[in-house]
């Protein structure tokens, strides 16, 4: 197993995306809408969101928005507070299990019919 010695840079942060351009985009325009509204995101909130989701830390988010690092931190804690969740990862799952569950179709009962 790969264990960076301390001092230096972790070997697999190199991996990670560079830029919110180069990343993966999980969700797209009407679910991102779809989370506003159901969420009261800000603008700002929303913009925040889809970077962390992108796999963006702190840091490079205030980079690329031109922003202070500790602002992205507070439009974190807010968007943790309306979503009800605690962490990143919590909060890009529950992000797409509510858009994955609303864009599925409907389940049928044992004793439904197949029309």
């Amino acid at each position: 197993m790969l264990r960076p010695s301390r001092g230096t840079e972790n070997p697999f942060r190199e991996a990670r995306p560079a830029g919110p351009d180069t990343a993966l985009t999980l969700l797209d325009a009407k679910q991102w809408s779809y989370l506003k509204k159901r969420y009261d995101l800000t603008p700002r909130e929303l913009e925040i969101a889809d970077l962390v989701c992108r796999g963006l830390e702190n840091d490079l988010i205030a980079k690329h928005l031109d922003i202070r690092p500790g602002t992205v931190k507070a439009h974190v804690r807010n968007i943790y507070r309306k979503v009800k969740v605690s962490s990143k990862i919590r909060m890009l799952l529950q992000f797409v299990f509510e858009t994955s569950e609303r864009a599925a179709p409907p389940r049928r009962g044992p004793l439904q019919s197949v029309d």
